[in-house]
């Protein structure tokens, strides 16, 4: 096998294995902003579904910045409209169960019925499950010091045979995250609902792929004239 056969075949092969590699990478890292006020209400969720068991587990960090005192920005709910928005029915989807990690610095609670209107402009938005703070229940209320202050982090697991059909990006795309106490004086009492940003996707190693095809064409062809 002459080395042009050789750079050949090995690019394909390369090729292939970062294809292959490009469908199975996950795009499980969502950046969450503020619908409202931007980068006053941030967040980063990194996200997983497990098809084989209809498990959703997924780890959310505040990274909202304190603008000013009495403005923290703080997560009181965390919740999923799984496609396409909104329901028929005022309690969206059910059938699912949660837990949250042990945590010292938020307590949050699974509820699968009705978590109530999605604040900020999303009236459209009926969650199907959902982590709340506070006694409430209620997407729209929420404890402040029960929830997420910037720079902490929780994790969370959800499992429901409603998942089934529904693929990784899709169910982690859906998600929906209430801050409360967004801003700065005299605004900093407001709340804000965080929607997902950009979800990062493999083109870079699909264009390596690519460039090494191409590497290995002008080889052959180069040659082929000699």
């Amino acid at each position: 096998m002459t080395w042009v056969k050789f750079l050949r075949n090995f690019s394909l092969s390369v090729f292939a294995l970062i294809v292959m590699s490009a469908v199975s990478v996950k795009a499980d890292t969502i950046t969450i902003v503020g619908s409202q006020t931007g980068n006053l209400a941030t967040a980063t969720v990194v996200c997983e579904f497990n098809s084989q068991t209809n498990t959703l587990t997924f780890t959310i960090t505040n990274t909202s910045a304190i603008t000013a005192p009495g403005s923290t920005s703080t997560i009181t709910g965390i919740g999923y409209d799984l496609p396409p928005t909104g329901n028929a029915s005022a309690s969206g989807l059910n059938g699912f169960t949660g837990t949250q990690a042990p945590s010292l610095s938020s307590t949050f609670n699974f509820s699968d019925a009705d978590l109530g209107n999605v604040p900020a402009n999303l009236n459209n938005v009926v969650l199907d499950f959902g982590f709340t703070t506070g006694p409430s229940g209620s997407f729209t209320g929420g404890s402040i010091n029960d929830g997420l202050a910037p720079g902490e982090s929780a994790s969370f697991t959800v499992t429901g045979a409603a998942f089934a059909g529904f693929t990784e990006t899709e169910i982690c795309n859906s998600i929906f995250v209430r801050f409360q106490a967004v801003g700065v004086p005299p605004n900093n009492g407001l709340s804000d609902v965080g929607v997902p940003g950009q979800v990062p996707e493999p083109t870079s190693m699909l264009l390596l792929g690519s460039g090494l095809l191409g590497v290995a064409r002008l080889v052959r062809r180069r040659s082929r004239k000699s």
